[in-house]
């Protein structure tokens, strides 16, 4: 006999005044009397396939009668725009805040050739002074990337006065970069090359760090520190290291960092705010200006850093020209009230 159509069946399925008995249409059907339900109804039609997606036991109740409807899946957490860990060594602050983004491996993958930029500013000064970088913060950052499959990590800046040597291994960076297994790398005159900043309103070219132009991923690690001319050195002041003439940023500094964010883009921003310099910056010199904080914040938007960031200075973004420039440019976000913010107390 040939086989009956899905229509047809139910059509003669519910003609019960023709005499036709379920079963025996079943039987006509091909279906197979154990897949008969107590009414005589089929579990399953023999031409319909399931179309549902079948639901995770991890999702299901296990409380649930089979009436029960199927349990929703939870809408996933979405990533911070921003995180800051407080109250830990700095190792284990740069570690659970970059936990809370997704880990170093969603910004450096296997392969990948990696610069780290931080603050080394001046040839004469340890970390406690709070004019560098935190080193044990730069330490952690590289095992991070080799962790995650980084090819090689440099590490440099273009220090004042160019005493890049003395300033990596006075600031003890050089230490923990080495020990690490990363790479401390001089910076010659002839590797920054003229670039143009398409966005710049005040400056349109500007001598760049070739490398840092060229490379796979770009981490900016400043120091939050006071400074005389710009009230603050924070991330986006801190990317004035990847280039040579810095004196032509002190006028109209505002605009003109903003105009240097545009073009050079980090891929991760880490605020060292371990040990912060409040006054005399950014040399400092005076162990009595500088606050223990014990705190890493660490966003992709060097603007939101740099707003959350003034707020330890009690100032607000829009207290800074360059978070207000950068702001109107487009290039971050400064309305702290709307951002995701995540905060770890790791004691």
């Amino acid at each position: 006999m040939k086989p009956l159509s899905r229509r047809e069946f139910l059509r003669l399925a519910a003609a019960g005044s023709a005499g036709v008995g379920v079963s025996s249409l079943l039987a006509a059907c091909g279906v197979e009397e154990e897949l008969l339900t107590p009414t005589g109804l089929p579990t399953q039609l023999p031409t319909t396939t399931s179309t549902t997606t079948p639901i995770s036991t991890a999702t299901q109740d296990p409380t649930a009668t089979p009436t029960d409807e199927p349990t929703a899946t939870q809408t996933p957490v979405p990533i911070p725009d921003l995180v800051v860990a407080r109250n830990g060594e700095p190792e284990v602050l740069v570690r659970r805040a970059l936990a809370a983004l997704g880990g170093m491996e969603k910004f450096v993958w296997k392969g990948a050739d990696v610069i780290v930029k931080p603050n080394i500013c001046v040839g004469y000064r340890t970390y406690k002074y709070a004019a560098t970088t935190n080193p044990w913060v730069v330490g952690a950052i590289v095992k991070l990337c080799f962790e995650a499959g980084a090819k090689r990590v440099r590490v440099m800046d273009h220090t004042w006065r160019r005493e890049m040597w003395e300033g990596y291994a006075k600031s003890g960076i050089q230490e923990q970069v080495q020990a690490a297994g990363g790479e401390m790398e001089w910076m010659p005159v002839e590797k920054f090359v003229p670039t143009p900043i398409p966005q710049g309103l005040d400056v349109t070219s500007l001598d760049l760090y070739e490398d840092v132009l060229n490379t796979d991923v770009l981490i900016n690690v400043p120091i939050a520190k006071h400074h005389a001319d710009a009230r603050l050195t924070l991330g986006m002041k801190n990317l004035m290291g990847v280039m040579d003439d810095r004196l032509t940023m002190h006028t109209n500094m505002g605009q003109r960092l903003a105009d240097l964010n545009s073009r050079v883009r980090p891929t991760l921003n880490i605020m060292d705010a371990v040990r912060m310099l409040m006054a005399y910056g950014p040399t400092g010199g005076a162990l009595s200006d500088v606050k223990q904080m014990d705190t890493v914040i660490v966003s992709r938007d060097v603007v939101a850093l740099d707003s959350y960031t003034a707020t330890l200075f009690d100032m607000q973004p829009t207290d800074l020209e360059y978070i207000k420039a950068a702001t109107a440019m487009g290039l971050g976000r400064s309305d702290l009230n709307n951002l995701r913010i995540e905060e770890i107390n790791i004691s």
